[in-house]
């Protein structure tokens, strides 16, 4: 039986077809611009937790990495002396709690960012982590408002918002878990 436009080839209505459930969907393309853009962003947290903590001599020397005694928040906030809040950001610098706070926090939202779990949580700390960095900066030398953490910040809230982590990631599965259904700020 033919269906044109809600009539069924004898003229009476017909019944308008089931909605095929999500998981058959098949996934859109800006979908995958947004799972790179996740994974490409986790890569930039979890390579500065592993360049931090090792020393890969990238940003950070081997003779200051984290398990060779060394700083990870050191380098960055002596750097913010001069600047706006630099009296206070300096201050952190070299602190046991916020090196540990910082490193946590690097690894934790880069892994949550590449495996696509948790991509809520890791957006919201991802982008209060990259705020607090680009106040320690100011004022910007490149320009008066905007640089790359607040760029960051805004793509870690797309991505949350997008749920990212749903395509070329295990967000779908988490997001399914009892403790997800039941706290969905963990998804």
């Amino acid at each position: 039986m033919a269906i044109i436009e809600g009539r069924d080839h004898q003229g009476e209505h017909a019944a308008p077809a089931p909605a095929l459930p999500t998981e058959l969907h098949t996934t859109k393309p800006v979908n995958y611009v947004w799972a790179t853009a996740r994974i490409a962003i986790g890569w930039v947290f979890l390579w500065a937790f592993a360049d931090k903590l090792f020393g890969l001599g990238f940003a950070t020397p081997g003779k200051r990495a984290w398990i060779n005694g060394g700083s990870p928040t050191t380098g960055f906030l002596k750097g913010t002396a001069d600047h706006t809040f630099g009296g206070f950001f300096s201050g952190l610098a070299g602190q046991g709690w916020a090196d540990w706070l910082f490193m946590i926090g690097l690894a934790g939202i880069g892994a949550a960012l590449i495996l696509g779990a948790g991509v809520r949580i890791a957006a919201v700390t991802g982008g209060a982590l990259l705020v607090l960095m680009w106040a320690a900066e100011l004022p910007l030398a490149n320009n008066p408002f905007v640089d790359e953490h607040l760029i960051y910040a805004i793509v870690l809230a797309g991505l949350a918002l997008a749920n990212a982590g749903d395509t070329v990631g295990i967000g779908r599965w988490w997001g399914n878990t009892d403790l997800v259904r039941r706290y969905p700020i963990l998804k």
